[in-house]
């Protein structure tokens, strides 16, 4: 990765997480439980992944990590350190975005005794294995059972990877906006947000290689800048980084001054309650590509020259 690429990554991640840290009392809970506020719960959630891996992996600064570490207190304060995530999955066994919140606190160091103790229990059950889950979410049921420490070694990863549409490598030109998603997931799943790109079978990681760029292409090309950005974050989990610095400076052409990273061509309302609601998300998925790909530019030795657009 050039250094001009590095820099880009890492000028859109920064102004990216300054964004959500000036703007986390938005994304606080109404009220002293969840019932009738998921929409702020799972972006409480979505927030502190994104700060757990400015913390993992270190890569963008003394200034980023503290703004990450005020963000996962706030979202944990939020949580009251951690007993909602237990009373939901108490309550809604089923329910494993609490599990799969979680694993984003455990990842810097926040645990809750109870719920330590909880996931031992569903993890144990198996009911993760055999409820009907769509198959990207048994991966990240799968994931966060490991990053947690609960996994037991007990997840057949080949068996779950081949199960997903990314999986049996289908032809290109069949991807729609809900499978690229999808596909997004399983490559974050498996590789546990980059780290351990080797996670990846090869064959998917040559198909991805290959299709990664036109797919790059057409979300730019109708302006579907979240889904861009995911599949950014896809291309510094390969084994091999796919990082184009034309894919990245069309991010931050689009990107605001403040730091906000519009989910799509559409006009950014005004209104600070929607601009927050509308485009949280994609300023989330910005701080987590410039993570990873600051993270992956300075431990792979640069084996091409991406500088030139294909």
């Amino acid at each position: 990765m050039s250094t001009a690429l590095a820099q880009t990554a890492h000028d859109v991640g920064s102004r990216a997480l300054h964004w959500l840290h000036a703007h986390r009392q938005a994304g606080a809970l109404d009220g002293q439980d969840l019932a009738g506020d998921m929409e702020a719960y799972k972006a409480l959630l979505e927030t502190a992944l994104a700060a757990s891996l400015v913390l993992r992996d270190g890569a963008s600064g003394s200034e980023q990590c503290a703004l990450a570490h005020e963000l996962l207190d706030f979202a944990w304060a939020q949580l009251k350190d951690g007993t909602l995530l237990y009373e939901r999955l108490l309550r809604q066994p089923l329910a494993t975005d609490a599990v799969e919140g979680y694993a984003h606190f455990a990842r810097a160091g926040y645990r809750h005794t109870g719920m330590e103790r909880l996931i031992t229990h569903f993890a144990a059950t198996g009911t993760a294995r055999t409820v009907g889950y769509v198959p990207n979410r048994r991966l990240a049921i799968a994931n966060a059972l490991r990053v947690t420490g609960h996994d037991q070694g007990a997840d057949d990863w080949e068996r779950l990877t081949r199960a997903t549409w990314l999986g049996s490598t289908p032809q290109p030109w069949h991807l729609d906006w809900m499978t690229g998603y999808a596909i997004t997931h399983t490559v974050f799943h498996l590789t546990d947000w980059g780290r351990d790109p080797r996670g990846l079978p090869d064959d998917l990681a040559a198909y991805l290689s290959l299709w990664l760029p036109v797919w790059t292409d057409v979300w730019a090309e109708t302006g579907q800048w979240d889904l861009v950005g995911e599949l950014l974050i896809i291309g510094s989990c390969l084994p091999e980084p796919y990082v184009e610095l034309g894919d990245w400076q069309r991010l931050a052409e689009v990107q605001h001054a403040d730091g906000l990273v519009p989910r799509d061509d559409h006009p950014v309302d005004d209104d600070h309650a929607t601009r927050f609601q509308d485009h949280q998300h994609p300023t989330i998925v910005a701080t987590v590509a410039g993570t990873i790909a600051l993270t992956r530019a300075l431990n792979t030795p640069p084996t091409r020259t991406p500088d030139t657009h294909a």
